[in-house]
């Protein structure tokens, strides 16, 4: 069975209520280059920090990821401690300020109740055993949710991006169609290319035949097509194996993208079936990079 590819783009998050409060977990992912992890945990919860981030890695490959654990203690019943403490130095701070600036003001309670550890005795306290257990629970659960989420992701994209390989197989296909039928104007622009070098230089019978071969080579596009049909194919087999395939799946478009670059290049000045081959090698780029836009949102 393949693996499941995956979105870089999620989100998740997962809360735990337990006797000394409750645990949330949020991870919101990205799409990035490389795997770029920034971890936010409460203080108390540090000593494990690198737990947490041992997790992450091992359920995401690459990717912007931003985790943020939060820990809010239980009050015995349900009644918030004033930290008299922290208030009465932020009072005092504020007299001393009003008086250094020789204002009138009055200070406002509301603003100081919003100042991290006005409530609770201000000391850091340490979390039971079982806090940090529930905690890597929370942020292993999370991880599941969210690459679930990703998968869902990465299996529409999936198969937005078969719609297009199969476009551009089949537009192969009838570029090789043409191509086939347009053998006889490949000679005859390759005949008047021979007729001009001869009425302008006398040319040796060697590099004559090098020269034919060259503009041969120049104006057919049958090895660019069977390239081109080549990498369609691996393409559909890359998205059949699943996994990480977002860096394979950038080194093949480009190899594709090159491919139809270089039938753009050789099918000019052989008429209407010229013209013809130029318009659906234009849709095959078009739908190359269809995929390549795709393709930068998968892991």
């Amino acid at each position: 069975m393949s693996a499941a590819i995956r979105s870089m783009t999620g989100f998740a998050r997962v809360r735990r209520t337990v006797a000394e409060g409750e645990i949330a977990v949020s991870i919101k992912t990205v799409n990035h280059r490389g795997l770029d992890l920034h971890l936010h945990v409460p203080p108390e919860f540090e000593p494990f920090e690198n737990d947490v981030r041992n997790l992450v890695r091992g359920g995401v490959a690459r990717g912007h990821v931003q985790v943020n654990v939060g820990f809010t203690r239980a009050v015995a019943g349900a009644v918030a401690a004033l930290n008299r403490a922290v208030f009465d130095a932020w009072l005092s701070a504020f007299q001393e300020a009003a008086a250094l600036c020789q204002v009138q003001a009055t200070p406002d309670p509301n603003a100081a109740l919003r100042i991290p550890g006005m409530f609770g005795t201000g000391a850091e306290e340490e979390v039971s055993t079982a806090v940090k257990t529930v905690a890597l629970e929370v942020a292993a659960e999370a991880m599941t949710v969210l690459n679930v989420f990703r998968e869902r992701e990465g299996a529409a994209t999936v198969e937005e991006l078969r719609q297009h390989c199969a476009s551009i197989c089949s537009l192969t296909a009838r570029m090789e169609e043409i191509r086939a039928g347009a053998v006889p104007a490949f000679q005859k622009r390759l005949k008047e290319k021979l007729a001009e070098l001869l009425n302008t230089v006398a040319i040796e019978p060697q590099r004559l035949a090098q020269e034919a071969a060259i503009m041969a080579d120049r104006s057919d596009i049958a090895e660019e097509l069977v390239r081109l049909r080549t990498h369609t194919a691996h393409l559909e087999a890359l998205l059949q194996a699943g996994g990480e395939v977002g860096k394979r799946l950038d080194f093949l478009l480009q190899e594709m993208n090159r491919e139809s670059n270089t039938i753009l290049s050789k099918t000019g000045g052989l008429g209407d079936l010229g013209l013809t081959i130029t318009e659906l090698a234009l849709t095959a780029k078009s739908e190359i990079d269809k995929i390549r836009e795709q393709s930068l949102n998968l892991e």
